[in-house]
């Protein structure tokens, strides 16, 4: 174990720094990667001196080719890459009619295309050394459409037919695939980790209604979302298995309810059940 090493993406926001503290708990080399080095005190608050010096930091913008570059001839310096998880990653929120190409655009470098950069980078050393696992943080809405997040779901949608193709590639090669679709968590994803588009909640946009819902609607449920550490210890137990894992790992109060009710239920009373919750008559 102790020889073991793990990358993480996006260490010092959302999901990361939950991962990098769970990951460095039970002995891994840690290489969590950041964008900002400003962003180190973050994840070496309350570390203990061994703890710091399992990690290592790595800049990467998973977005940028030329520093994903970079961070592929790091990744050729390390002795072993055990476990990727390809953590990186925030939203673009507002309506689709309102939202430009080059904001659709921004959003899927970041949650699609740099997961494939990222991943291209770490497969070689995996399959020479003939096993790896390679955990994508995907999201409840890789499985369920959300109004007003159009970009974000498409990001997360097309993430999950990837790793599915991708599982298939390496499972002889020794490599597993796994996806961790979480519901809402106590995460930046929503807040510094969004991008909202200028014209949502405007008083003259024709989605006004539906806006103020979702808004309404986000901020009653905000203390109801659970702690980041409950997907930290799903993805560390996943990392650990000594049996292959299984390609989807849910976590979040009711998702598995709700995917359930969008599967059994008629798309007419699915799609009403969905805008009931976010009419702003309440």
């Amino acid at each position: 174990m102790e020889n073991k090493t793990v990358i993480i993406t996006g260490a010092s926001g959302g999901f990361g720094k939950s991962f990098t503290k769970a990951f460095l708990l039970a002995g891994y080399q840690v290489v969590a990667t950041i964008r900002d080095e400003t962003k180190k005190p973050i994840l070496l608050e309350g570390l203990s001196t061994k703890e710091k010096g399992n990690l290592t930091f790595s800049l990467l913008d998973v977005a940028n080719k030329e520093s994903v570059n970079n961070f592929g001839s790091f990744v050729q310096g390390l002795e072993r890459v055990d476990v990727l998880i390809n953590n990186a990653g925030f939203a673009v929120a507002g309506f689709a009619e309102e939202l430009s190409m080059e904001e659709y655009q921004f959003q899927l470098e970041t949650n699609l295309l740099g997961v494939m950069r990222v991943t291209n980078h770490v497969l070689p050393k995996m399959r020479k050394k003939g096993n790896g696992r390679i955990i994508n943080i995907s999201s409840i809405s890789g499985l369920i459409g959300f109004p007003g997040l159009s970009p974000y779901v498409s990001s997360k949608y097309a993430l999950e037919g990837y790793s599915e193709s991708l599982r298939l590639e390496v499972k002889k090669l020794g490599i597993d695939v796994v996806l961790v679709e979480p519901g809402s968590f106590q995460t930046n994803i929503w807040s510094s980790g969004t991008h909202m588009s200028s014209k949502a909640g405007n008083s003259n946009s024709p989605y006004l209604e539906l806006y103020t819902g979702m808004n309404n609607r986000l901020q009653k449920d905000r203390e109801k979302y659970g702690e980041p550490v409950e997907v930290a210890n799903l993805v560390l137990k996943i990392a650990d298995m000594k049996k292959t894992p299984t390609l989807r790992y849910t976590v979040g109060k009711g998702v598995r309810l709700s995917l359930l009710t969008k599967r059994l239920l008629p798309w007419r009373v699915w799609e009403k059940i969905v805008l009931s919750q976010l009419s702003n008559k309440d």
